[in-house]
């Protein structure tokens, strides 16, 4: 890799060693550069304003990898916009990675690569790896069995495991993509950040197994939270809890290296694991409600009816699973008129949206000639699209103090389909549809009961009393 100016999710990798069809590339290169340069411009301002403290934080916030993914029905397109996007910020110069989570094949005919366990560089900038959950079993399996050699609280029992021969059970597809993407990203311990630094890219695409199982992961962070502060409680105040909970906190925490220290058996040790294990999931769960970290888009084939009702529907499953989608795709197809590309467009108003090239999967792609083609260009400018230029992010919930009601963004649900909640008093709200759960809290000049609720395009307008 050759050296980059500041961010490089920002800045773009200059390669002065490109192959002989790179000047067909030019136009797209020097297009997509001036986009990322205005996004880098913002977002260093936003960085230096909230993190000014240290050096050391601000360039971590500076360097930070973006994930992106795509949300649709099966069928929809999913994986080729997937492939798509990879390409395209592969050949703007930047350091892509595509993560695959499955078994389809479809990528492997549309880049013309063999993909396997491990990351391959399939072209330029562009690297490729498929999960394989049986395979990811074994390394953190592995971390903990050295872990317990060094601290011998298992007494070798947990030597004795062979990785190998153990199956895969319904859940942990979902966990293990987690961990996989965490050690992407280089979000927490030493484990993480040791392969962050070895496998570094700019950008990360990811297309998981299904769009319900990417959602899941999403909202994963902020659930979990929840759910470490009730199993912190009973470790901390039950008798079991204080018996067995240090020595299981500690095996993780020398496994993983959450807290960076080394491992005592004593009770300030599990406070701080307990605080840095919060800090984790605090840290993950902002970097899905930023932008220019997480970008997430829905995608549908016009052809298919289900397909445009499945997007809209996934658009308000992902605001439920606490992000905002960034725009949508549509399958471009010789079949549709002006006419129906505007309603199409006016459905998921007001998020930009724009046609990608339906993609054959009889021979091997040009992906230049792909790339510099008309109808890519929509695409492209979505893709490079900087947070807070040209289209304003969703916002997904407006307070309004003079009438003392909360208006929330619902999208693909109606008035049946949710319910309101209250537990805490007045201070918050919680919110259930699409089989998600959001709690919302109330500022102090909206707090108090809900008094009614009434559904007003695409939106669900709360009055507070």
């Amino acid at each position: 890799m050759s050296s980059f100016l500041s961010s490089p999710i920002l800045f773009p990798h200059y390669n002065s060693n490109s192959n002989s069809n790179s000047w067909l590339l030019s136009p797209l290169r020097r297009k997509t550069c001036q986009v990322i340069l205005v996004k880098a411009a913002s977002s260093n301002d936003k960085v230096d304003s909230s993190s000014s403290s240290s050096s050391s934080s601000s360039s971590s916030n500076t360097t930070a990898t973006r994930l992106i993914t795509f949300l649709g029905k099966g069928g929809s397109g999913k994986t080729t916009s997937a492939v798509f996007a990879a390409q395209h910020y592969a050949m703007a110069g930047l350091n892509t990675c595509l993560v695959l989570h499955g078994q389809d094949r479809t990528a492997e005919y549309l880049l013309n690569c063999k993909i396997e366990s491990s990351p391959i560089v399939c072209s330029d900038n562009l690297s490729v790896v498929r999960l394989e959950t049986t395979k990811m079993l074994l390394e953190p399996l592995n971390e903990l069995k050295k872990a317990d050699t060094r601290l011998n609280l298992t007494q070798g029992v947990l030597e004795g495991v062979v990785g190998e021969e153990l199956g895969v059970l319904p859940g942990m597809d979902s966990i293990f993509s987690v961990l996989a993407l965490v050690r992407l990203l280089g979000l927490f311990g030493k484990w993480a950040r040791r392969n962050h630094q070895k496998d570094k890219f700019d950008i990360i695409i990811y297309d998981g197994i299904s769009t319900e199982e990417t959602l899941r992961m999403i909202g994963a962070s902020s659930k979990a939270r929840l759910y470490l502060k009730y199993i912190r409680s009973m470790a901390e105040k039950t008798d079991l809890g204080r018996l067995a909970g240090p020595s299981l906190l500690r095996l993780v925490d020398e496994a993983m290296g959450i807290t960076g220290k080394s491992s005592q058996l004593n009770g300030i040790m599990s406070a701080e694991i307990w605080d840095s294990l919060e800090r984790i999931l605090e840290r993950g769960s902002s970097t899905f409600s930023k932008p220019h970290q997480f970008g997430c888009f829905l995608v549908m084939n016009p052809n298919i009816p289900t397909s445009l009702n499945s997007a809209l529907r996934y658009w308000g499953c992902a605001i439920q699973a606490g992000t905002q989608v960034s725009g949508a795709f549509a399958i471009a197809s010789p079949h549709l008129d002006v006419e129906s590309m505007e309603n199409m467009k006016k459905n998921f108003l007001p998020l930009p949206f724009t046609f990608i090239p339906n993609l054959s999967m009889g021979s091997s792609q040009d992906w230049n000639a792909i790339m510099l083609n008309n109808t890519s260009e929509g695409a492209r400018d979505l893709l490079s699209l900087p947070a807070g230029q040209k289209y304003r992010m969703v916002s997904s919930i407006n307070f309004d103090a003079a009438r003392k009601s909360v208006t929330l963004l619902m999208p693909g649900f109606d008035k049946t389909e949710i319910k309101l909640y209250q537990y805490r008093g007045g201070s918050e709200l919680l919110v259930e549809a699409g089989d998600q759960t959001r709690v919302i809290f109330l500022p102090p000049e909206v707090q108090g009961k809900v008094g009614g609720a009434k559904f007003m395009d695409r939106s669900l307008v709360i009055t507070i009393r």
